[in-house]
């Protein structure tokens, strides 16, 4: 049942892209919030088991370039995923001296009920907190979200002149790229 809660008046002024930023930022990161308690994997591991079911094996290397972080904050987490049935390590093709990293059926298991866990929570809130109009409203935001999403992610290292967008995994605390369970960057 939704709650009668009035809707957003809507926005007669044009919003200054900042702002807009800001807001949605904001509620993205409340949403966000919001579900974690209820996540049956802690972040940084369900990103590992995503990562690699969303695009196959990889070794610890790749995984922690994709995600921006050193090769050692990555091997903690792969090695506690390891322990835990999640993962298995196998010999990478071309390279003796590297390991390729795939899920576990346990592994694909866990990613898989935490994400019908999520799923399931979201539903569970649009249908108590937006009618029939706004739920369809949201539908409608949905490819825009895919596209900032996607400019994002195609500006996510992109070489400027200075190298000021470029993401390193080496260096010490405080530079861009050095990000890890610490910082909660990521």
């Amino acid at each position: 049942m939704a709650h009668p809660s009035p809707s957003p008046e809507p926005r007669t002024e044009q919003p200054a892209a900042e702002r807009l930023a800001a807001e949605l930022r904001a509620a993205i990161s409340g949403l966000v919030r919001a579900g974690r308690p209820h996540d049956q994997l802690a972040p940084i591991p369900a990103t590992v088991l995503d990562l690699l079911d969303r695009q196959g094996p990889m070794t610890t290397a790749e995984l922690a370039a994709s995600r921006g972080v050193r090769h050692q904050t990555m091997a903690a987490t792969v090695k506690e995923l390891t322990e835990a049935g999640h993962l298995t390590a196998g010999p990478h093709p071309d390279d003796a001296r590297k390991k390729v990293l795939a899920l576990t059926a346990q592994g694909r298991n866990a990613i898989e009920a935490d994400r019908r866990q999520r799923v399931g929570l979201l539903a569970r809130a649009l249908t108590a907190s937006l009618d029939e109009s706004e739920r369809l409203l949201l539908a409608r935001a949905l490819p825009l979200l895919g596209r900032i999403a996607a400019e994002l992610g195609a500006t996510d290292g992109a070489d400027d002149a200075d190298g000021a967008g470029e993401a390193s995994t080496a260096g010490s605390a405080g530079r861009p790229g050095d990000r890890g369970p610490i910082s909660g960057a990521w």
